[in-house]
């Protein structure tokens, strides 16, 4: 992997590119393979126009045995040569790209999975898939190919050119002019594509994200009669990926024909000065068929180095994309507390939150503690901050203000990952992977756990009932997101994970809601033996299933409005015997 990211001047191409290029450095030797393969290119290209010389004036001038013998000879071994320098070219510059595409997306899934949660609420995910997708690729380009043609085209012009300054310097001369004109063109091409480039990326973003959520979505599209809606938003966002690719085939197309045109102007120019009766004098027909070839050869690298600047535009655009990216901060972990085995007491200490510095808190002034082993239930309204607040504890958010304590400890001080490993977490929107049914129960750091420990756990969320009749048992598919199993059991491989980890602290938020009463009422016994040894806190909106918490905080607008066991707040008359009223009514 490559060094860390260092800030660096996100708008300035050229150091961005050199940061791109940096990318290169570990694998230097492939990369010297190459360059040497572009010398022997460069080198065949001049050798051919040389050849044009002794072809012309020895074998159909002089007419010399031994040139006719020799040339067809050097013709095959130019080729030969530069058939072995192709291959190294190609071959090692693919190599390269290819390997520098694999660090750029690892190093990108890296920065991933180490983003805080804050930065996922406020990126669309099928524009960061782009990134790590399309971008990546416009960056191996500009990393490969786009450096094959500025290295092998710019020797191959160099090489030409000393031929041609060789052969007569003054006819030599008139191609100089071409250098200022084809300087101007480049600039204003250079800004016009690196503009467009990033309009582009942003397109690709746009396609990814709504097919994305549309593949995600199609139930509810199905059931709502969104299918039009969604090809509305399809059809714009493709149609301006189309427009905007079109706009870098069109300033490309217009950019290769005035060059060709420059130098037509400029071929016309020699020929009409090589035809004069006292340039004749002083050339043969060979040697001005070899200036003629050369010069010709110098129009197709001409060529590409003029259309190498969409993909170095399209790359540097990439890369500014990529980089900002990598420059975002990753979760702040300060702490450098290491917990083996927390006791479970947490306190909340005048804790207050808000998402942004814009908007206002969302919670306001919280404040409670937990004993260990204790159960403390939160309910209310939704957008009360119940999910919000228990999201504080393992630092998905860092609070605005205020102080949260486990052990006694600030868990800002605590090392994230040590915080972390003392918690289990069930919520309501159920992850699982595209991977088998036990590595969804033992996943993560959970992955050496015996199978004895994997069977008890499922047997305590009640999975093994279902799980002995699937097709493979333990080692069946579950597919993306568990869509090859119901909704309750689901949740029960959710809860089997956390009963697996067997942490001191358990955040149950919801942990019952997609359950049918049967199976909630084992689930619910499970988690009750389960809570005994445990701090747990519990999200849930049907108050019957956190009658026997040792604690219940109802919550409203982000305020802690009650606070109490049940018996107690029943009697009190507030919010929670309101909520508890209405709710038994339903039931009824």
């Amino acid at each position: 992997m490559s060094d860390p990211v260092k800030p660096l001047d996100l708008n300035n191409g050229r150091v961005v590119y050199g940061r791109l290029l940096s990318y290169v450095k570990p694998y230097l030797a492939a990369f010297i393979f190459a360059i040497v393969g572009m010398l022997i290119v460069a080198a065949t290209e001049v050798g051919f126009a040389a050849l044009m010389e002794p072809m012309l004036d020895g074998t159909f001038v002089d007419k010399n045995p031994n040139t006719i013998t020799l040339v067809p000879i050097l013709i095959i071994s130019v080729f030969l040569i530069r058939g072995v320098g192709s291959f190294a070219v190609t071959f090692c510059m693919a190599w390269v790209g290819r390997h520098v595409i694999k660090d750029l997306r690892k190093e990108m899934f890296e920065h991933f999975l180490c983003l805080p949660t804050r930065f996922y609420d406020n990126h669309a995910s099928g524009q960061l898939i782009s990134k790590l997708i399309y971008d990546a690729e416009q960056v191996a380009d500009a990393s490969s190919r786009a450096i094959t043609v500025l290295i092998q085209d710019s020797l191959t012009i160099i090489g030409l050119l000393a031929w041609m300054f060789y052969i007569n310097w003054q006819l030599a001369l008139l191609f100089l002019v071409l250098g200022p004109l084809l300087s101007v063109l480049v600039v204003g091409v250079n800004k016009r594509l690196r503009r467009i480039s990033k309009r582009l990326q942003n397109s690709v973003g746009d396609v990814t994200h709504i097919t994305q959520e549309t593949i995600e979505a199609q139930r509810v599209i199905k059931v709502f009669g969104g299918q039009n809606h969604e090809r509305d938003k399809f059809v714009v966002a493709n149609e301006d990926n189309r427009r905007q690719f079109m706009k870098i085939v069109m300033t490309n197309a217009a950019s290769v024909p005035i060059v060709q045109l420059m130098a037509a102007c400029l071929l016309a120019g020699i020929v009409y000065l090589a035809s004069r009766p006292e340039t004749q004098d002083q050339i043969s027909v060979g040697v001005f068929m070899s200036f003629i070839t050369a010069m010709l050869l110098l129009f197709p690298p001409l060529k590409r180095l003029t259309t190498v600047n969409a993909i170095l535009q399209r790359g540097i655009a990439a890369s500014q994309s990529i980089f900002a990216f990598l420059l975002e901060a990753k979760e702040n972990d300060t702490g450098t507390e290491i917990i083996t085995g927390s006791q479970g007491q947490i306190a909340f200490k005048n804790v207050c939150f808000r998402y942004n510095k814009q908007a206002g808190d969302v919670l306001n002034h919280i404040n409670f503690a937990v004993s260990p082993g204790q159960v403390i239930a939160f309910v209310g309204k939704s957008g009360s901050g119940k999910s919000t607040l228990v999201s504080l504890l393992p630092r998905f958010y860092n609070i605005s203000r205020g102080e949260i304590c486990l052990d006694g400890i600030n868990i800002n001080a605590i090392e994230l990952a040590s915080l972390r490993r003392q918690i289990a977490l069930v919520s309501q929107e159920i992850t699982l992977f595209n991977d088998t049914v036990r590595h969804n129960i033992a996943y993560g750091s959970l992955e050496t756990a015996s199978e004895d420990r994997i069977i008890q756990a499922a047997k305590f969320a009640h999975a093994m009932e279902f799980i002995e009749h699937l097709p493979n048992g333990l080692d069946t598919m579950v597919g993306e997101h568990g869509v090859l199993l119901s909704g309750g059991q689901r949740q029960r491989l959710a809860i089997a994970r956390a009963i697996l980890k067997d942490a001191p602290v358990l955040i149950l938020d919801e942990a019952t809601s997609s359950l049918d009463t049967e199976s909630e009422r084992y689930i619910q016994s499970a988690l009750d033996s389960l809570m005994k040894s445990r701090t747990t806190f519990v999200i849930a909106h049907r108050l019957s299933t956190i009658e026997q918490a040792d604690t219940i905080v109802v919550m409203h607008q982000g305020k802690i409005v009650e606070m109490g066991n049940h018996q107690t707040l029943i009697k009190q008359g507030g919010h929670y015997a309101a909520l508890h009223k209405m709710q038994f009514r339903e039931s009824e």
